[in-house]
């Protein structure tokens, strides 16, 4: 599929990939009152927690949050909203270690951790949804992607389309420019909250975690030779973002999708921009507006919707549209 020309204008003050990346962090709240919060066990013996937005219909929104995000995020709730005024029913989910209650076994997540990511799937499949389209943001948008290409196998017939925005398609050369003294701030937030995971962690299994010399660690290169790839059974750092980034499995792709990713993304590389695999695909559309930032989209609008949300519902409108 061709590349797409993007229909998103950033308002003047806001086209600047760190004020767009920083913008709905300080000003945008949401809130839906009535979610339901449901817990589902998993065959590991551990749980995960979702959230519930319905009204009846047949087609299913499932979204997935961002590292360090949660089910209840702004961007997230976003989604739902929209998914909700077009008629559908919603779900987002928390990775494990999310949720606000620590999880039971010494595995937290990571940016290819599908057979979660399958277990909602499974589970919303099992309620009789007729149709079923996945929506991602940054790690979970990876996550998304690795799951309908790598894992493609895996997929219920009732998933149809997917839309995933500000995705580090290559994990290593995402690492190395957040490592970049320009995104210090974001590094130190990431590392920040990582670190309350990790003492829970700790708390929990003293033999496997620690946190001896956590404020050392600068990197996400650092946090995952340490913590990530020895918790999930990968070698190291390097080879978890050799096995984990989604854009080598671009060509395998099982359902319709489209990647947003913004041009002045400051978390992304040149490589997190997969224009060869969208012009040899038939399932992959990809759309790089000017601006954005990483999980941005800022639009100035009455209803408080952001355009990411509108794009998202638009896209998987148009695939069950073609589909009748």
């Amino acid at each position: 599929m061709p590349i797409i020309s993007s229909s998103y204008q950033a308002p003047l003050a806001l086209r600047n990939g760190y004020v767009q990346s920083i913008y709905p962090t300080l000003f945008r709240s949401l809130d839906i009152s009535d979610l339901q919060r449901e817990r589902i066990e998993t065959s590991d013996g551990d749980f995960l927690d979702l959230d519930w937005y319905r009204q009846g219909s047949q087609d299913l929104v499932i979204v997935s949050h961002g590292l360090e995000g949660h089910s209840r995020r702004p961007y997230v709730l976003g989604i739902m909203q929209e998914a909700h005024r077009v008629g559908w029913d919603s779900l987002s989910w928390n990775f494990r270690t999310c949720s606000g209650t620590p999880n039971r076994l010494p595995r937290t997540y990571h940016s290819a951790a599908t057979d979660d990511l399958h277990r909602v799937v499974a589970y919303a499949h099992q309620q009789g949804y007729r149709r079923i389209h996945l929506v991602g943001f940054s790690m979970g948008g990876n996550l998304s992607l690795v799951y309908a290409s790598r894992d493609r196998a895996w997929l219920p017939s009732s998933v149809v389309g997917m839309v995933v925005f500000s995705v580090p398609c290559d994990l290593r050369a995402s690492a190395y420019a957040l490592a970049k003294r320009r995104n210090r701030i974001f590094m130190w937030r990431f590392l920040r909250d990582l670190k309350v995971k990790m003492a829970t962690k700790s708390a929990q299994y003293p033999e496997l975690v620690s946190l001896d010399g956590y404020d050392q660690i600068r990197t996400f290169r650092e946090f995952d030779d340490r913590y990530t790839a020895p918790l999930h059974g990968f070698r190291d750092a390097h080879d978890y973002w050799q096995q984990a980034s989604a854009g080598q499995y671009l060509h395998e792709l099982a359902i319709p999708t489209l990647i947003v990713n913004a041009l002045d993304d400051p978390f992304l590389a040149p490589s997190c921009y997969p224009q060869e695999q969208a012009r040899v695909s038939s399932r992959l559309w990809l759309e790089m507006p000017k601006h954005g930032g990483h999980v941005g989209f800022v639009t100035r609008s009455g209803d408080g919707h952001y355009w990411s949300e509108r794009r998202a519902l638009a896209f998987l409108q148009a695939l069950d549209h073609s589909s009748e």
